[in-house]
Order: structure tokens, then sequence, then C-alpha cells
């Protein structure tokens, strides 16, 4: 009897020893999994009414219903804005965020900020450059082969002007720029270059300089300048670092009388509003094609790599770059069906 009684006492310890082990355990599991469902990625773009941009949310919002965290889109045109949403954000719990920022030489501050808040950072499209003006290479980022994408331009304006007979001799390239950032710089480089090793005349590229980026307005006004000075100039090439300035360059000639036939405007990213372009006649509009970009890599991938370096700490590589696809009145309708778009 009292070795049974020994037994019952020892049996009662252990389970008040081990339930309390077990209820934490299960305590533990359940909050872990309330935490991964209560994830929260910000996602920071400069120009939300800039189509590439709707795009990129879009994706990342597929990302979060597939996934299941909550995706905070907030848009901030300039720096003060982009501080304030880094605040806002910490005061959300949002974990980690995703920006394409208005002015690449913010990236200190911006990391700094995330680090005082303790959030994950990721940069797309545009890349940080230090104090120094040279990339910050401790910050993740998913960009664009700026320079090849811009090779690509003139690579399919030249094969275009070639199919047209025209004579270079007679023909300006309006190159739209807007050097103060570094990938339009790359990208308009890049065309230059593939038009003089193609034979253009390296005297009839002509830089004209826009305002602002991204903007129909930037490529109007800029050509309207550079038309007036270059009368003589028979047939156009425009490009740019976009869709939207390439288009503005592009209406501006055709409005200072020339024709559709005369100009060959190759534009970057892929958007709605080059879409609206090629969906008229050729004959309608002097806008030939555009280098898609891929908005789904830059949306989605950069949210989930995001989401899975915040629950399941897996780091994403610190540099990845995407390519592009020329979209023309011949296929744009097919490779857009393919990309989800």
């Amino acid at each position: 009897m009292k070795k049974f009684l020994f037994l019952l006492t020892l049996a009662v310890l252990l389970i008040s020893f081990i339930s309390p082990i077990a209820a934490e355990g299960q305590k533990e599991a359940s909050g872990g999994a309330a935490e991964a469902e209560d994830v929260k990625i910000g996602f920071l773009v400069k120009l939300a009414e800039c189509s590439w941009f709707q795009d990129e949310w879009k994706f990342a919002q597929k990302a979060a219903d597939e996934y299941g965290f909550e995706l905070v889109k907030i848009s901030t045109p300039d720096g003060e804005s982009v501080l304030s949403a880094i605040d806002n954000m910490a005061a959300q719990n949002v974990q980690g965020f995703i920006i394409c920022t208005p002015d690449v030489k913010l990236g200190p501050s911006i990391k700094m900020k995330a680090d005082q808040y303790d959030m994950k950072l990721m940069s797309v499209d545009d890349r940080f450059v230090g104090a120094d003006g040279t990339p910050m290479k401790d910050v993740h980022h998913m960009g664009i082969s700026a320079y090849e994408i811009g090779r690509q331009v003139g690579k399919t304006m030249m094969e275009e002007a070639e199919r047209r007979g025209w004579d270079l001799s007679k023909t300006g390239a309006d190159c739209l720029t807007y050097n103060e950032l570094p990938t339009s710089k790359q990208r308009t480089d890049g065309a230059t270059d593939m038009l003089i090793e193609m034979g253009f005349p390296k005297e009839n590229v002509y830089e004209a300089p826009t305002a602002s980026d991204s903007t129909t307005e930037g490529g109007f006004d800029a050509t309207n300048i550079l038309v007036a000075a270059h009368a003589e100039v028979e047939h156009w090439l425009v490009y740019s670092l976009c869709d939207d300035t390439t288009i503005g360059g592009v209406r501006s000639l055709e409005g200072n009388g020339y024709k559709a036939e005369d100009i060959i405007g190759v534009g970057i990213n892929g958007n709605d509003l080059a879409i609206g372009e090629l969906e008229k006649p050729a004959s309608k509009s002097g806008f030939h094609g555009t280098i898609m970009l891929a908005a789904k890599e830059h949306g989605y991938q950069t949210s989930v790599n995001m989401y899975k370096w915040i629950t399941e700490g897996i780091e994403p590589e610190k540099l990845i770059y995407t390519s592009g696809i020329l979209l023309t009145r011949d296929n744009y309708k097919q490779i857009r069906e393919e990309m989800g778009l």
C-alpha cells in the first residue's frame, strides 16, 4: 500500500511539472503562427499614378493574397514623405518594406530609419547611392539592366530605320535625358552607344534635357525646344528612360507637323500608355514599340522575398537584375497575356 501511494504521488508530481511546460509550448506555437499571419510589408513608390508602379503594386498584392500577409501601399513622391511613411509604418508594426525612392541619394537616410525601427529593407527599380555617390551594396536591391535595355532600344530603332530605308544623314535622334537619375542616364547612354555602333551619325544625336523623370510633359516640352533648333531634320528617332517621356516626344513631333511614318519612338516599361499607342494604327502614331520590364518580378517576387526573409529568415540575394522584352504592334497582345497583364 505504501508503495502504491508513493507511485501515485510521484505521478501527480510529474504531471504537475510537465503540464506547464506543454502549455507554454502550445502558447509559443500558437503565438508563432499568429505572428506569421500578422506580417505587414510596406511597398513605397515614388509616383503612384504611373502605371508601372500600379503594376508593381498589383503583383505585390497578388503575393500578399497568396501568402496571407498585409500589404501597406504608400506613395512617396519626395524625401519628406518617405521619412514620414517609415515612421507611419513603424507605428503599424510593419516588419519590412520595399521602396522605389524618389531620390537615390536618400539611401543613407532611409537605411538609418529602417535600422532605427529594426525593419528589413529592400530597394527596387532605382538603387540607393551613398554619400560618396557609389551604390549602397549593403542594401538588398532588385533592379533593371538599365544600360543593356537602353542598347535594346537603340538596336530596335536602327533596325526599323533601316527597314524603312531612311537616309541617316537626314535623321535626328531625340535623346530625352534626365541625367540626375543614374538609371535614366544608363538607359539613354545605352541607346545612344548602340545607335553609334550600328552606324548612326554621332553628330545627329541631340540631347534634350527634361525637367523631371517619367512624365509625358517633360518629353513634349524638351522636344519642342529641340525641333525648333533643327528644322532641317526629316526623320526622328525618339528615346528616353521610359514610355511616358518618349510618347511626349513623339506627340511633340506630330504636333510640329511630322508624320507618324517619319518618327520611330521606342519606350521602356510596357505600361498602359504605351499599349494605348500600340493599339493605334502605325499611320496614327510614331510610337513604334516599348521594352517591357518585369513588373511582376519587381512587385511579386520582391514581396515574396521580403515575406520569407521576415518569417523564415531566408535572406534574398543582395543584387538581382531583370531584363526586358520588346513589344510592338505585332506581338504585344500575346506577350501581355503570357505575362498575366
